[in-house]
C-alpha cells in the first residue's frame, strides 16, 4: 500500500495535549464506507486440515497481528469465543471457528513473539486463553486511544476519526453460536480486523506525539503479563438487586435460586438471564412463598412459565427456607480496603478531607494530560492511599504505596508529586 493509499499516512506531527486535528477529522470530513474486505470474505476454518494451512500462513506472515473474537453474551452460558478473525500482513484475514477447532495452541505458538493488535483486549482475552491463545506482547487500540485523548473510543468511533473510514456495526450483538453463520455476520467480522494494523500505526504515532507512547507501552505489558482473574467467591451475592435482600434466610434463597439456575443454564447452555432473572430471584427471597400458587404470583413467575418449572423454584425455595440456623449464609463480608467513601466524613474527617484534596488533585492532572482520570491512576488506589497514608508523607513513600497497589512507574512518576503536595495540605 503507497502512502498515497494508506488511510493513516495523512497523520502529520503537531503539538498540544490532544489528538491532533487531523486525527479527529476524517479525509474529506465524512467517513468513507467500508463495504467489503479487500481480498474478499474468507472461508471459515472448521476443520484440522484448513487450520493447519492458517497457522502455516500465519506464522510466515509479517508484522503485528490483529486479533478479534465473538462471543454469545446473552445468549449462551460462558464466554466462549464462538469466532476467531485474525490478519496479518503476507498471510491476509482469516475467520475461524473455535466449535469445529476448540483448540488453537498450534496458531497461539506460530504467533508467540509477535505483537497481537486487539481493541478492548481485557474482554477478548480470556475466551482466547480458553482455547490455547495467549498473546507474549500486545498494542491496546481502545486504551490507546483513552490514553491519547479520543472522546470515543469505540471501535467503529476509533476507525472513523482516525482513518476516516466508517465501519457497519449492526451484528455486534448478535448470537454468534449460530451456525452456519450469515454471510452479513462473517462481512462485518472480516472487518473488524480490517484496519485495525492501520488504526495501531496511526494511534502509536498520535501518543508518540503526545509522548505518552511509554505510557501505553507500560499498560499494554502490564495487561499481557497479568494472570487470569481467580474464580469468584460466592457469586451469587451478585445478583442485581442484591442490596434489597437484608435476612439470612432471604439469602439464602437467593444463593438456592441462583445456583439452581446456574445448573440448569449450564446444561442446557444457554444465558441464565434466559432461565429465570436476577429480579425474579430477589422478588421469591423477599416474599418467601409459601406454595407454588404463592410463587406463580410473583413478578417473573407468570402465566407463561409451565408447572414443572415453578414446582423446581418452589423446591429451592423450600431448600433454603428448611436450612437450619448456623448454614444459613452470612452478611457478605467485608471489602479489603476502606469502607465506602460516603462514610468518611461520620468515620475519618481527616481521611475524607485527604480524599477530596487528592481527588481534586488527580482530576486536575488528568484533565492537564488530556486523559481519563481512571487511566491516569484507579480511584481505589487513592481511597486506600488517603484512607492509610504513610506515616511520613514524602515522595518516596507515597510512591512505594502507589506500586504496591499496582500502579505502573509512568502514573507513578506523575500522581506523586500531586499527591504529596494534596495530602500534606491536609496534614
Amino acid at each position: 500500500m503507497t502512502d498515497a493509499q494508506d488511510p493513516a499516512a495523512d497523520l502529520r506531527t503537531t503539538t498540544g495535549g490532544g489528538p491532533s486535528d487531523d486525527v479527529v477529522v476524517p479525509p474529506g470530513g465524512l467517513p468513507t464506507p467500508l463495504l467489503e474486505p479487500r481480498e474478499g470474505i474468507p472461508p471459515v476454518v472448521a476443520d484440522a486440515d484448513a487450520l493447519a494451512e492458517v497457522v502455516a500462513a500465519f506464522a510466515a506472515g509479517t508484522g503485528p497481528v490483529a486479533v478479534d473474537a465473538e462471543r454469545a453474551s446473552g445468549y449462551r452460558y460462558g464466554q466462549r469465543a464462538y469466532l476467531v478473525q485474525l490478519r496479518r500482513e503476507g498471510a491476509g484475514s482469516a475467520l475461524i471457528d473455535p466449535v469445529g477447532c476448540p483448540d488453537l495452541s498450534a496458531l497461539g505458538e506460530a504467533l508467540s513473539g509477535t505483537e497481537w493488535i486487539l481493541h478492548a483486549a481485557t474482554q477478548d482475552l480470556p475466551c482466547l486463553r480458553e482455547i490455547g491463545m495467549v498473546p507474549t506482547s500486545l498494542f491496546d487500540t481502545e486504551l490507546a486511544g483513552r490514553l491519547a485523548g479520543f472522546p470515543r473510543v469505540g471501535l467503529g468511533a476509533m476507525v472513523e476519526s482516525v482513518l476516516g473510514y466508517a465501519l457497519e456495526k449492526g451484528h455486534s450483538a448478535v448470537d454468534w453460536s449460530t451456525r452456519p453463520l450469515p454471510e452479513p455476520w462473517l462481512r462485518y467480522a472480516a472487518l473488524d480486523v480490517e484496519l485495525l494494523v492501520d488504526l495501531r500505526d496511526a494511534l502509536e504515532k498520535e501518543l508518540d506525539r503526545q509522548g505518552k507512547l511509554e505510557w501505553a507501552r507500560q499498560e499494554f505489558d502490564a495487561i499481557a503479563s497479568a494472570p487470569p482473574a481467580p474464580p469468584r467467591k460466592d457469586p451469587w451475592r451478585r445478583t442485581s438487586g442484591m442490596h434489597k435482600v437484608r435476612r439470612r434466610r432471604q439469602m439464602a434463597v437467593v444463593r438456592e435460586l441462583w445456583e439452581s439456575r446456574d445448573r440448569i443454564a449450564q446444561r442446557r447452555d444457554v444465558s441464565p438471564g434466559k432461565v429465570l432473572g436476577d429480579a425474579a430471584i430477589v422478588e421469591a427471597a423477599l416474599a418467601l412463598p409459601a406454595n407454588v400458587h404463592t410463587l406463580s404470583a410473583l413478578p417473573g413467575y407468570g402465566q407463561r412459565m409451565g408447572r414443572r418449572q415453578l414446582d423446581q423454584w418452589m423446591a429451592a425455595v423450600d431448600r433454603a427456607k428448611a436450612l437450619p440456623e448456623n448454614e444459613l449464609p452470612q452478611p457478605g463480608a467485608t471489602p479489603a480496603g476502606p469502607p465506602p467513601p460516603r462514610s468518611w466524613v461520620d468515620k475519618d474527617p481527616a481521611a475524607a478531607a485527604r480524599l477530596s484534596a487528592a481527588r481534586a488533585a488527580v482530576s486536575a492532572l488528568a484533565e492537564a494530560l488530556n486523559l481519563p482520570q481512571e487511566n491516569l491512576i484507579t480511584p481505589d488506589t487513592v481511597r486506600r492511599l488517603c484512607w492509610e497514608p504513610p506515616q511520613r508523607l514524602h515522595a518516596d513513600a507515597v510512591a512505594e504505596v502507589l506500586a504496591g497497589y499496582g500502579a505502573r512507574p509512568w502514573q507513578i512518576e506523575l500522581v506523586t508529586p500531586v499527591l504529596v503536595t494534596a495530602l500534606s495540605a491536609t496534614a
